[in-house]
Order: C-alpha cells, then sequence, then structure tokens
C-alpha cells in the first residue's frame, strides 16, 4: 500500500497555513510547480480534494483540515525522532527552539541564558516570541521544541513543568493617591483608571483574576500592545497597571517616572510559570536543567 510522504504533508500544511501556493513554494525551498504537483500526488492516492484553487484564494475542504492536522503530528513526530537519536549521543548537546511570551521574554532571559550558555556550551536554544496561544500551536505542529508559559492558561494534552511563582505589583504615577499606602488591595484599585495590555496576552486575564475582576470591568479607551507601553502610559499620568514581579527591578521599570506598590488580597495574587512540551518530546535531561537555570535566575535577582 503507498503511503504519503512526510514531503507531500509538508506541502500540504505550508499551503493550509499560508493559503498560498507561492508563499508556500518558498517556504518549502521548491518551485510553485514542484509543490502544486507534490500536493496533487496527494490528493491521487488519498482519493480526494483536499484543497480547492481559484484565481484569488486557495480554500481548504473539510477534509483537507482534518488531514492537515493529522499531517502536523506526523511531522511533528518524525522531528521528535530526529531529536531522539541526537539527544542518545548528547542529552545536552543540539539545538532547542524555545518560545517565550513578551511578558516573560525580556525579564527572564537576560538573567538566565548568560549561565545557560556558561555551562552548556553545546546547547543551541533559538528563541521565539509569541503570544501563548500561537505557541501552543507552534508547539503541536512541531514548529518549536518548548515553550515558556505563564498559567493559568489551558495546553490541551502538553505536558508542562511549573518552575516559579510570582505576585503582581501595582504601577502608578508617583502623584496617585494609592502612593501613600504601603501595600493596594484589589477593592481598592481604581477601576476606571486601570490600564492592560490588548486581547491576546495572557497577562491581561491573570491581572483581571488577580483583582477578582470580570473581563469588561476595566478601563478599554486606552491599552497597550505591550508592558513597556502600559509603563509609559503610566508614567505619564494616563491610568494605573498592573506589573509581573519579576519585571519589577528591569531597567523598563526602575528608570521609569511610577511608584510601585504590592498588590494585596486575602489569597495572594499569583501567576505561575513554566516550560511546556509535547509528550513525545524526549529531552527530558534538557528540561530539568533548563528549569533549574530559570529557577537560580529568579531567586538571584528576588525582590
Amino acid at each position: 500500500m503507498n503511503l504519503p510522504t512526510l514531503r507531500q504533508l509538508r506541502y500540504l500544511t505550508a499551503v493550509v497555513s499560508l493559503k498560498h501556493f507561492g508563499k508556500a513554494a518558498e517556504q518549502c525551498f521548491v518551485t510553485q510547480s514542484t509543490l502544486s504537483a507534490g500536493i496533487q500526488d496527494l490528493e491521487k492516492l488519498l482519493g480526494a480534494k483536499l484543497l480547492e484553487r481559484t484565481n484569488r484564494k486557495v480554500l481548504v475542504t473539510e477534509l483537507g483540515e482534518e488531514v492537515c492536522q493529522r499531517a502536523q503530528q506526523i511531522l511533528s513526530l518524525s522531528a521528535d525522532l530526529v531529536d531522539v537519536a541526537q539527544l542518545e549521543n548528547n542529552p545536552l548537546s543540539g539545538r532547542i527552539r524555545i518560545g517565550v511570551i513578551p511578558s516573560i521574554s525580556p525579564f527572564l532571559l537576560p538573567k538566565s541564558l548568560p549561565n545557560i550558555r556558561r555551562q552548556l556550551p553545546q546547547l543551541e536554544l533559538l528563541l521565539i516570541e509569541e503570544q501563548s496561544d500561537r505557541l501552543v500551536k507552534k508547539l503541536n505542529e512541531g514548529e518549536i521544541d518548548l515553550a515558556i508559559l505563564a498559567f493559568p492558561f489551558d495546553i490541551g494534552r502538553l505536558e508542562h513543568s511549573i518552575f516559579a511563582s510570582e505576585s503582581f505589583w501595582v504601577a502608578m504615577p508617583k502623584d496617585h493617591p494609592l502612593t501613600a499606602s504601603t501595600g493596594v488591595n484589589a477593592s481598592e484599585l481604581p477601576i476606571d483608571d486601570l490600564l492592560l495590555l490588548t486581547e491576546g496576552h495572557c497577562l491581561r486575564q491573570h491581572a483581571l483574576t488577580a483583582c477578582n475582576l470580570p473581563a469588561t470591568s476595566h478601563r478599554t479607551s486606552m491599552q497597550g500592545t505591550s508592558l513597556y507601553t502600559l509603563v509609559e502610559m503610566v508614567a505619564g499620568g494616563l491610568g494605573i497597571t498592573l506589573i509581573p514581579e519579576m519585571a519589577i527591578k528591569s531597567e523598563m521599570v526602575t528608570h521609569a517616572d511610577i511608584t510601585l506598590r504590592p498588590l494585596v488580597a486575602q489569597e495572594k495574587p499569583t501567576r505561575e510559570i513554566g516550560l511546556v512540551w509535547r509528550s513525545s518530546y524526549r529531552a527530558t535531561t534538557s528540561i530539568e536543567l533548563l528549569c533549574e537555570h530559570f529557577i537560580a535566575a529568579l531567586n538571584t535577582h528576588t525582590i
């Protein structure tokens, strides 16, 4: 029985992802005619249409979507096979592709990477900064090996290991009335002045949860696309915001014209930080060592 090739599956996933034959061909480093022929051979083998081609766009059939999902799993498993073979020879060498969310990357990586590079010189880390949902998608599709995410967050069937937990701090203009307090209770926060990140950032939901607020109760007229933007908006007197503890001693915060106070509540509001990976990913030694380095980096730079 003839079976689909990995090359054919890679062509299909590229077209489904990009919705464009030309761009998919570039991504796969082949000509458009080669890619198109490969997908036609796959359709002939399966005896069904996976894509509908028009002059303006590419439409994916219902079966095409299902085949693409399974193809992504197969490609991911095949990539893991290569990792297993390499790690068998030297578990602390090779390349690891790590995705990190923007509210963690600039605060954790500069503290941890220097020691990781010194102590694990044969380990090559490729870093990708994306939002949580995109990183989970990349993990499932085998585009990255690990992700550093903040929890709670739905990761489906992926594995994870929590290595840190941190509290939130309130950032406010220096002349704000709440600066007179040593800590700010969640019930004291002026909701109309609360600035949050735009939709899609998990820190947004974590901040709302920390304050025990529904998603619709905060200020929506002004939102930031990054934590740096929020801090600058606070410094400009436009409102207040919540920032995670790991960011407190960063230059972004220490150089800003703002005042910080810990957020207090009956149950101390926190978010958890952890590594996420596919169950088929076998670099357990590397995962454990990376977690240890991240823990050490955060403990060294505590408040």
